[in-house]
């Protein structure tokens, strides 16, 4: 310090010599002039947790000032009146010496205490998000303003190790076992100051459809009544088509009510839009056992829909279908029923039950035929046509499905030229004796001759219809009232513009259907 004491003072007697040339100068008043007084210092701390202080000094007969910051930084920031010092501090208690330099070389300085304290995360925010397909699973992610961190508890386990993260990352976790937990992050700061929300999770595991039995973390709450006791159970015959570890298991007991069963409520209603089937695997002692199965509303028992189903066989597996296709869309099913052996008395008989799940029904070559599923439709070209099953060239009016049946008249094609599509059983004309179809043609005014026929072709019979328009679909309509249904129809065939020559012309059709 006293070097720089003696740097200023020759400057400044150098600048008063120089200023008075070569007059005559008196310089006793310099070592008659007062040392630095009332010094002190205004101390600014930034509030974004960066730790920035701002240090003004101030005093009276000062050249210059030298501030030891405190911290550990060896040296000082030199200043001139007015002026202010800038330094990063971590958060502490520290002492700060302010000098202050004198023109003759005489110094005073204080020493004042600055107290650096973060301030605490604010806005802290916390998102636990679920994941899909996983009940178990969370992800936890938060944001705050201060924050340097974060750690989040699970609640799970006392013992473990809170996780820490930044901002913009998630963080996984899986519970083992279902229960509410409390979820707590903590936001820190640069310093001691801290900011922690806590978020109650609930982890559930929804019994819905598919119901296996191999889930130990479900609830199957069963609602046994008339006598009969339902339990899950480890597989007594897992043979066949179920070789699983536990099923379920409905003894109905001696003297049980022919209307004995369990119901099992599930945690969400069934969705019927496109899956109207329900299949369940089940074990019957007996072959020739009725098995209901009843759907109702949870809030409204009188809200039901039931079907039965009978056993084929004993003493081994089988998967009973049960068609819910004209249940009501309007109503919600959340709760399952099952009657085992309905109609009769117990006799302490011991029924199995398994792998109850929603399906789409079976799919054949039938009608209606509408082209839209995944399975082998087979054309017989004759007289140089050819059919195929193709995409919807024209997805429009009447006709916004999918996929059509394609029917191509070759060029010089018979009169007589068309395709037959053989169905896997004859149609059944007994409710309904009328059959309509969608066609799509490049000219109005052609006939459409249907043609039904017995396997074999010994029994036939055919009706003619005329397209009306071009280029569009429309609906032509065959009336067979007063067919013979004993004759077993099982092949449709289609002949586009009949009783003319082909011309290589493309004819599309589609929902070919019984009607009334």
């Amino acid at each position: 310090m006293k070097s720089l004491k003696y740097i200023f003072t020759l400057v400044f007697v150098t600048a008063l010599f120089t200023a008075c040339n070569d007059d005559e100068f008196d310089s006793g008043f310099l070592d008659n002039a007062p040392a630095p007084a009332s010094l002190s210092a205004l101390f600014t701390i930034s509030q974004d947790n960066t730790g920035l202080v701002t240090i003004q000094p101030n005093g009276e007969g000062v050249g210059n000032y030298s501030i030891y910051f405190g911290d550990g930084t060896p040296d000082p920031a030199t200043v001139i009146p007015g002026q202010k010092a800038q330094h990063n501090y971590a958060e502490g208690v520290y002492d700060v010496t302010i000098v202050g330099n004198g023109i003759t070389g005489k110094q005073t300085e204080i020493t004042e205490q600055l107290t650096v304290t973060f301030v605490a995360p604010e806005n802290l925010a916390v998102n636990i998000a679920t994941v899909n397909g996983d009940p178990f699973s969370i992800n936890v992610s938060a944001t705050a303003d201060y924050e340097t961190f974060y750690e989040v508890t699970f609640g799970e386990d006392e013992n473990a190790a809170p996780v820490q993260f930044n901002e913009g990352d998630q963080v996984p976790y899986t519970y083992s076992a279902i229960g509410t937990y409390d979820v707590t992050v903590t936001a820190f700061s640069g310093g001691v100051a801290t900011t922690t929300v806590t978020q109650q999770v609930t982890i559930t595991n929804p019994l819905l459809l598919p119901i296996e039995f191999e889930n130990n973390t479900l609830n199957y709450a069963f609602g046994d009544f008339g006598n009969a006791t339902t339990s899950v159970v480890e597989n007594p015959d897992p043979s066949g088509i179920n070789i699983s570890a536990m099923v379920g298991q409905q003894v109905k007991n001696a003297g049980a009510e022919v209307w004995a069963g369990t119901s099992l409520p599930l945690d969400a209603p069934i969705d019927f839009t496109s899956l109207n089937q329900i299949k369940v695997k089940v074990w019957s002692p007996i072959a020739g056992a009725t098995v209901k199965f009843k759907l109702e509303n949870l809030d409204n028992a009188d809200i039901n829909y039931e079907v039965d189903q009978v056993t084929t066989v004993s003493n081994e597996w089988e998967e009973l279908t049960y068609d819910f296709s004209e249940i009501s869309l309007d109503n919600e099913y959340g709760r399952i029923v099952l009657f085992f052996n309905f109609g009769v008395n117990g006799g302490g008989e011991t029924y199995y039950f398994d792998d109850i799940k929603q399906a789409a029904p079976e799919q054949s070559v039938s009608l209606p035929l509408n082209f839209e599923y995944d399975i082998e439709y087979t054309f017989n070209g004759f007289g140089n046509a050819f059919g195929s099953k193709v995409e919807n060239p024209d997805a429009s009016g009447i006709n916004t499905s999918g996929f059509v049946g394609q029917v191509v008249k070759n060029n010089g094609a018979e009169t007589w030229a068309g395709v037959a599509i053989p169905l896997v059983g004859p149609i059944d004309f007994s409710t309904q004796q009328k059959i309509k179809m969608k066609v799509w043609s490049p000219q109005a005014g052609i006939t459409v001759l249907l043609k039904l026929e017995n396997n074999g072709a010994t029994i036939t019979t055919e009706l003619p219809a005329t397209t009306t328009v071009a280029n569009q679909w429309e609906e032509l309509e065959y009336d067979f009232t007063g067919i013979d249904n004993s004759a077993n129809f099982q092949n449709v065939v289609l002949f586009f513009d009949f009783d003319q020559p082909g011309t290589g012309a493309t004819y599309y059709f589609d929902d070919i259907e019984l009607t009334n």
